[in-house]
């Protein structure tokens, strides 16, 4: 089977680097006209995901949206991944998982091993119990053909004091240590030709230089990016805002896809790969 950071690469050839998020809030249940509940959520995920079949090779379901509906969102969560795997369109589960030892190994199969009814391609894990903290589920996704996204940068204000703050024995900032602590991790898969399975997520939106963070410390790292769109970041400007590194980033879409509703949301994911092709040529 192949690796994700293979199935990541065919992706971007064959539908280019958009991926669509699959956010069933409450204002987009009701404006879709559909109920809020487990039901109402899962014809909202399959909606979205019919969308962007042969369009768009990538989907990020936010897990939460679905979990507030306890058994039965996770029951609606897991038609929508059932229907994907069928559909060949590769799965972020936006899940941001983070724990130690066994409890982070439960996650780790919950997410990633194919014998899960929420097993995905890949999944969103957080580094603030330490990078070494993903140890086993880094390498439980490499068993698996599977990939993590690990919170680098994120664009949420409260973040910034943490994610800047210097580490006390170098220059460093948290974020950035983070990042260069994840290539590490990735290292295995990090020949000039090749997607690594581990990627990151970078807030769109986020001014890298202020996180003391380069190019560099991204290539060849697959970058979840979300914020483009309706929070502020611009599609046109990601190749300049990543320079090099943005041969692998995953420009994250979703409010801006979503709100145009259930009859229009076909369009919107048409109309969104194509500037984000345009944006990579």
């Amino acid at each position: 089977m192949t690796s994700f950071g293979e199935r990541l690469s065919d992706s971007w050839e064959r539908y280019g680097h958009l991926c669509v998020g699959i956010d069933p809030h409450d204002y987009l249940l009701d404006l879709w006209e559909l109920e809020r509940t487990a039901t109402g959520a899962r014809e909202f995920g399959l909606r979205v995901l019919d969308a962007c079949v042969g369009v768009a090779g990538v989907i990020k379901p936010q897990v939460s949206f679905f979990e507030r509906f306890g058994s039965q969102g996770f029951l609606a969560l897991e038609t929508v991944l059932a229907r994907a795997r069928d559909a060949g369109v590769i799965v972020i589960a936006d899940a941001k998982r983070g724990d130690i030892g066994s409890t982070m190994d439960g996650y780790a199969h919950a997410w990633l091993s194919a014998e899960s009814s929420l097993s995905s391609d890949a999944v969103t894990v957080s580094p603030y119990l330490g990078v070494d903290s993903l140890a086993g589920i880094a390498t439980l996704a490499e068993a698996h053909n599977g990939g993590l996204f690990v919170l680098g940068v994120t664009s949420n204000p409260e973040a910034v004091p943490l994610q800047t703050a210097r580490l006390t024995d170098s220059a460093s900032t948290v974020s950035a240590d983070v990042i260069r602590s994840v290539r590490l991790l990735a290292q295995a898969d990090s020949s000039p030709d090749r997607v690594a399975h581990i990627g990151v997520v970078v807030g769109a939106s986020t001014d890298l230089s202020a996180y003391g963070i380069n190019e560099e410390d991204l290539e060849g790292l697959p970058i979840l990016a979300p914020g483009f769109g309706s929070q502020g970041a611009r599609v046109r400007d990601a190749k300049s805002r990543f320079g090099r590194a943005s041969a692998s980033l995953i420009v994250a879409q979703s409010r801006s896809i979503l709100e145009a509703g259930r009859d229009g949301v076909a369009d919107a994911v048409r109309r969104e790969a194509n500037e984000v092709a345009d944006a990579f040529v």
